[in-house]
């Protein structure tokens, strides 16, 4: 029976045995899982054939929440406003009636601006001329009235956002501020020298999938010129670029350390985002029936909120899931950072393994609070 590598602190017993539990039920089960609490790390596991504790994978709309992260030090920096519209910083934007838009409305998925019609060449996500098709493009509703999942446009967004505000790439600032000062196992752009880390995320082709029309929401939002979704972090070019959409790269403790570093700090440093700013940035902005998938959702600015069908933390949790159910929040009520990180494709709707170790996790921190 295969057993997990790593530790876990006096008290998060518990989540060793869930994770073990899931190591003996399934032999192809491969994942990481780390959480620090109030700073200090105290769960880092991994097990099955295809992870190491020290290899590196992709991690989809997770990367959305690192992004976030960069958008947070704006906000606070104040160089942006969330209350601002997108226009006042993007003036290109402003056309088809989305010159009201605020930039609060933008980065939680009420713009409408799922995708341009013949889609993004890949090599194109991350560059201003995504940007320029994207500020062109009329939304397929009226902004700000309703939401629905931007899946791969709301990172352009938020790239193009730091453009004009900070004068810099958002990977640049990510990578500047934030992962290498506080020692994040994440990348948005991963470089040369690390690929020997990576490994592949593993998924099945359903060869029963219906087409898709390119044209229809669901199409825009998937992005007619990518074949899969699924595939995005496997191609070199796009883990290289960094697409923060769905193109970051990492481990299980870099997700969790990343959300302790913003929120309480890790080893005795201070957090890089403020109290003011966490609320802020993890202040829920909508709630209800998703536009694009036709389920019900919560979010804030960028970042997921918890709800009965995404239940992975307190009312004041703040996070982000990927394509593959990884999973990294911060909890402040708890004071913790969480990341997970299957090697292998799994079903993210609640009872998934996620869910549950996230919520072993808080119980554990519950009990020795």
């Amino acid at each position: 029976m295969q057993t997990s590598h790593g530790f876990v602190a006096p008290g998060y017993g518990g989540v060793l045995e869930l994770f073990d539990s899931f190591l003996g039920e399934d032999p192809q089960y491969s994942a990481q899982l780390a959480a620090y609490q109030d700073g200090v790390q105290v769960v880092g596991l991994s097990g099955g054939p295809d992870v190491a504790p020290d290899s590196v994978t992709g991690a989809y709309s997770c990367s959305k929440g690192v992004a976030a992260m960069v958008i947070g030090l704006l906000v606070q920096d104040g160089l942006l406003d969330l209350d601002q519209t997108v226009a006042n910083y993007w003036p290109e934007f402003g056309v088809h009636g989305k010159d009201r838009l605020l930039v609060r409305q933008a980065l939680s998925h009420q713009a409408g601006l799922m995708g341009v019609e013949g889609g993004f060449p890949l090599e194109e996500f991350t560059t201003p001329a995504a940007a320029a098709r994207l500020a062109a493009a009329a939304p397929a509703w009226e902004p700000g009235r309703q939401f629905g999942y931007h899946a791969l446009t709301i990172g352009i967004i938020m790239e193009e956002l730091c453009r004009r505000a900070a004068g810099e790439t958002l990977q640049e600032a990510y990578e500047r501020r934030i992962r290498r000062p506080f020692g994040v196992d994440f990348f948005l752009g991963l470089p040369e020298e690390q690929e020997s880390r990576y490994r592949n995320v593993l998924f099945s082709a359903d060869p029963e999938q219906p087409w898709m029309d390119p044209l229809s929401l669901e199409g825009l939002n998937s992005n007619a010129s990518v074949s899969t979704i699924m595939e995005l972090p496997n191609i070199r070019a796009v883990r290289a670029a960094g697409m923060s959409a769905a193109g970051g790269v990492g481990s299980a403790e870099g997700l969790a350390r990343l959300y302790a570093a913003a929120t309480t700090g890790t080893n005795g440093g201070a957090p890089f985002l403020n109290t003011a700013t966490v609320g802020l940035m993890s202040r829920e902005q909508v709630w209800g029936l998703d536009r694009s998938s036709g389920l019900d959702n919560a979010f804030a600015v960028v970042f997921m909120k918890p709800h009965p069908s995404r239940n992975f933390g307190s009312h004041r949790a703040f996070g982000h899931e990927g394509a593959n159910a990884a999973l990294g929040f911060a909890d402040p009520v708890y004071g913790l950072g969480f990341g997970y990180i299957p090697q292998r494709q799994e079903d993210g709707r609640t009872p998934g393994r996620a869910h549950r170790l996230a919520a072993e996790v808080r119980r554990s921190a519950a009990d020795l609070s």
